[in-house]
């Protein structure tokens, strides 16, 4: 937007006020609210945070301000904010762009991309648990009648949370989010609301706005709105599945897409190449796109209240085989691998460094397998050359820092990250939780 245009933006939307937004390595939203006068300062300056208030920033007490420089591009309403307009930031120290910074991370990875006259589109599916909290303080579905053993796509689970869902979907298609279909997941409580792919830094973008709108309009309804990976340990948890594929230029033509090949998947190549690349990373991306203690109770070995657990356990690519952790669903890639919990912005870069290697190296990964893995034997597994994804988090953490090419693409964000992963392992570690009381207390 021009002067003026920005002008007429504030005016038509009674703005007031600009959320200076970006995220921590975390992924969680980070703002600092600025009056439209000053609007200009954030495109300019940035607006000024203490960078080691911050999580992952790599600044110590001592350092400099942290600098959050608008992306004009993305100035939007917070609709379920009135007076409220966000614009998305790149950090910068110094005047120069943060390394840590993972939005400006990811658009490092960008440029390896556009250097080949490629746009790389994702399509995030992000699930999550709408809850409230019973007298005795537990969580349960925010709907008492949500009891359902298999309640995927049911009428009444869906009807009966309308007013939350109706007011997110409604709040994120004003803020330019084009929402085209919401469904009752297969958990009690959990739901998904599926927007339309573009870039994935805009992907990126949207899905940081999606988790600020469901947040505070949840709260609004006195609810919770939470993207935790496994909220119930007996029911799916909450993925967020990234459907990709690679474009020359802006959209003009899907180099994944290959409606002859052979393999039945679509995919050309090219989308073989990043598949490779995808599974020959994976242990390493599970730390990235699955990143926290929980992460691993959704990444299970078996099965769930509702017989699936929806979530992959193998490294392994099918056509239309939800077991797996690719899908080929035709002529794009799914990754099933994240959950809810994941920096969209870490992850999405680590997936094209994962990617971009298969590429670069010509690999190719082998026939597919269509077959429900969640049925296999351990042998099965083994004769098939089909290994086992990371199963807790130290599993995965050791796995990226012992990655010499995710290390390398990430950079210092990558130490920052391992840094205070590696402490909430042992913090969880160290933490006597219910089960070795009940367990042991009495037990010898």
């Amino acid at each position: 937007m021009n002067p003026g245009e920005v002008r007429q933006f504030f005016s038509d939307n009674s703005v007031k006020y600009v959320l200076a937004q970006f995220v921590d390595i975390h992924g969680c939203a980070k703002t600092k609210s600025v009056p439209v006068e000053h609007y200009g300062h954030i495109l300019k300056d940035g607006a000024g945070f203490a960078g080691f208030a911050i999580w992952g920033m790599g600044i110590t007490p001592n350092g400099p301000d942290y600098m959050a420089v608008g992306d004009p591009s993305t100035l939007t309403p917070v609709p379920w904010q009135p007076g409220y307009a966000r614009i998305v930031c790149d950090g910068h120290l110094n005047g120069k762009p943060h390394v840590y910074d993972t939005r400006v991370l990811l658009k490092k990875q960008l440029e390896r991309v556009a250097a080949r006259g490629w746009t790389f589109f994702t399509g995030l599916e992000p699930e999550f648990s709408v809850l409230k909290k019973s007298i005795s303080g537990q969580i349960e579905p925010c709907d008492p009648s949500d009891t359902l053993n298999k309640p995927c796509y049911d009428y009444k689970g869906l009807s009966r949370t309308r007013v939350f869902l109706e007011r997110l979907t409604e709040a994120l298609r004003a803020a330019g989010v084009d929402v085209f279909q919401i469904d009752h997941e297969d958990a009690n409580g959990q739901f998904e609301i599926n927007y339309t792919f573009t870039d994935c830094l805009t992907s990126c973008d949207h899905y940081v706005l999606f988790k600020m709108a469901a947040s505070e309009l949840a709260s609004d309804l006195g609810l919770i709105c939470s993207f935790m990976p496994k909220p119930f340990a007996n029911r799916p948890g909450n993925g967020m599945h990234m459907h990709m594929h690679m474009s020359l230029g802006e959209g003009k033509r899907n180099l994944f897409e290959d409606k002859s090949d052979p393999r039945g998947l679509q995919l050309s190549k090219l989308g073989y190449q990043f598949t490779a690349g995808l599974l020959k990373h994976a242990p390493a991306l599970t730390a990235l796109c699955c990143p926290s203690v929980n992460s691993y109770k959704r990444l299970v070995v078996g099965r769930s209240l509702t017989g699936a657990s929806w979530a992959p356990a193998y490294i392994s690519y099918g056509l239309n085989n939800r077991s797996s952790m690719l899908r080929g669903p035709g002529g794009r890639i799914e990754l099933r691998l994240p959950d809810a919990g994941c920096n969209p912005y870490l992850a999405t870069a680590a997936v094209i460094a994962a990617g971009l290697d298969g590429v670069e190296h010509d690999l190719d990964p082998g026939a597919p397998n269509n077959d429900n893995l969640y049925d296999y034997s351990a042998a099965q597994l083994r004769d098939a050359g089909i290994g086992l994804l990371p199963q807790n988090l130290h599993e995965a953490l050791l796995a990226l820092e012992n990655e010499p090419l995710m290390m390398k693409a990430l950079g210092p964000a990558a130490d920052e990250f391992l840094r205070l992963k590696h402490m909430e392992w042992i913090e969880y570690m160290r933490h006597v939780s219910d089960w070795e009381i009940k367990s042991y207390l009495e037990f010898f």
